[in-house]
């Protein structure tokens, strides 16, 4: 049964005044669902005996069994969530998390998806951390006798896996895949795996995610690396996303005047993707017509190509062309930069935003100060700029993204492919129910008559 957002709170509220204690790790939204004294909540299939309590940890040991979660947190269904779990297993064990699944009296459960714990059972070659069948673990990142910690993600189609902080997995299901298994929603369940295997459980959280209730669009897919239109079209159709088809357009660029970009837009006319422009460096606005660039569903830019005061082009992903000299000059000079763009460029989204080279970008919490960020959210919301949300640069970050909400600022969201192996929205997806998005949050390109080019007056 879908869930909703309100429904995961009376739940959570509800939880607050049982047996059931919330996480204290600094996120209200983490529910126990494991005491450590009883198996409340808990139910065995075949062999019940294989499970024991011991030291406020579940010990699995003996014959194959599993173990259910049946309640009563969110009526033991979970569709998108988060879920820890830290396990300890013995040297030759075997074992495993389930997810979506659902009570079965015995054999090995035909519904959901096992995310394995094997560090050193030599007899299966999937180690821990592997999503079972799917996506497999060669080589495990735990070890035998040492507490670690499987932190699993699902959000809709979308599947990461985490051992110990370390991503093992990341995985988007697509059509047909997964040999019947679909996500879909259902309980955890923990294996008991045979009576040579030990695996000891404990100290298991899940958080319960909001479903996004509005679709989902990738603006930022480049057809490069070998990906073509079919390729792109196709995937499209398996994820359920709609794709944005962007071609580069400026200096250095295949496309650099009108005659190339009309022949892009008619090579994707009729296709059910938007055409986009990704407007590169400064000179863009004069390499092309009003009247050609109106014909692109929409536009955007990064202000990651420029011209400094000596008069040198900088690409700010090139770290040979990158002079930081004094942090702070330059971070103010960046920021004039990107203003400058938003103020006078006629596009519908900011692109790659607040974007740091490499030599810096560790420094981002510290030199992205709130005056900063204010200013380019300041200027995004009077020019009617939209800000992506970047899968791949994974920014900008939650905070700013909060600052922007507030303001008024629309989003949309981008995965900028540099390949053929396009990536996925899991970092919007994360950032948009982290930071409460809604439908109304979102960029929809404007219709003609209404586009940045048609309606600000441009200083060519």
């Amino acid at each position: 049964m879908e869930r909703t957002v309100a429904s995961f709170l009376t739940t959570l509220f509800a939880m607050a005044a049982s047996c059931w204690a919330q996480a204290e790790i600094g996120d209200q939204a983490w529910i126990s669902l494991f005491d450590g004294k009883t198996l409340a909540g808990w139910k065995a299939s075949e062999n019940k005996d294989s499970f024991s309590l011991r030291d406020g940890m579940i010990v699995a040991h003996g014959p194959r069994s599993h173990l259910f979660y049946v309640g009563p947190a969110a009526d033991a269904n979970f569709k998108d969530f988060e879920l820890k779990v830290d396990i300890k297993t013995s040297p030759g064990s075997n074992g495993g998390v389930y997810f979506h699944t659902e009570y079965a009296e015995k054999g090995w459960p035909e519904k959901g998806f096992e995310v394995q714990v094997n560090n050193s059972y030599h007899q299966d070659p999937r180690k821990t951390g592997s999503l079972y069948g799917i996506v497999d673990v060669a080589e495990s990142p735990a070890k035998d006798g040492v507490w670690f910690t499987e932190h699993i993600i699902v959000q809709g189609k979308h599947v990461s896996i985490e051992v110990d902080g370390k991503k093992v997995v990341d995985w988007t299901q697509l059509e047909g895949q997964a040999a019947g298994r679909s996500l879909s929603a259902g309980t955890f369940a923990l294996q008991g795996h045979d009576p040579n295997s030990t695996v000891c459980y404990k100290n298991i959280f899940v958080k319960p995610l909001p479903v996004i209730e509005f679709p989902l669009v990738d603006y930022h897919v480049h057809l490069k690396g070998g990906l073509t239109l079919n390729d792109a079209i196709e995937l499209s159709k398996q994820r359920g996303v709609k794709f944005g088809i962007a071609q580069n357009c400026g200096i250095g660029f295949n496309v650099t005047n009108d005659e190339g970009a009309r022949r892009f837009l008619l090579e994707l006319a009729g296709k059910p993707v938007y055409r986009a422009m990704q407007a590169e460096g400064r000179e863009w606005l004069r390499m092309f017509s009003p009247e050609v660039i109106a014909q692109f569903d929409y536009v955007f830019t990064d202000a990651m190509t420029f011209t400094d005061k000596g008069g040198k082009r900088i690409r700010l992903w090139i770290n040979d062309e990158v002079q930081i000299g004094e942090k702070q000059e330059f971070m103010d000079m960046y920021v004039d930069k990107i203003i400058g763009i938003l103020n006078k460029e006629p596009i519908d989204i900011y692109v790659n935003p607040t974007f740091l080279p490499a030599l810096i970008a560790k420094e981002y919490d510290s030199l992205w100060t709130d005056d900063r960020m204010d200013k380019v959210i300041r200027s995004a919301v009077k020019n009617g700029v939209a800000i992506e949300i970047n899968a791949t640069y994974r920014l900008p970050s939650a905070k700013f993204i909060k600052k922007a909400k507030q303001a008024g600022v629309k989003f949309a969201f981008g995965t900028n492919n540099g390949g053929r192996e396009l990536g996925n929205l899991e970092y919007c997806r994360r950032m948009a129910i982290e930071c409460g998005l809604t439908k109304d949050d979102i960029f929809v390109p404007k219709p003609d008559g209404m586009k940045p080019i048609q309606r600000r007056k441009v200083a060519q």
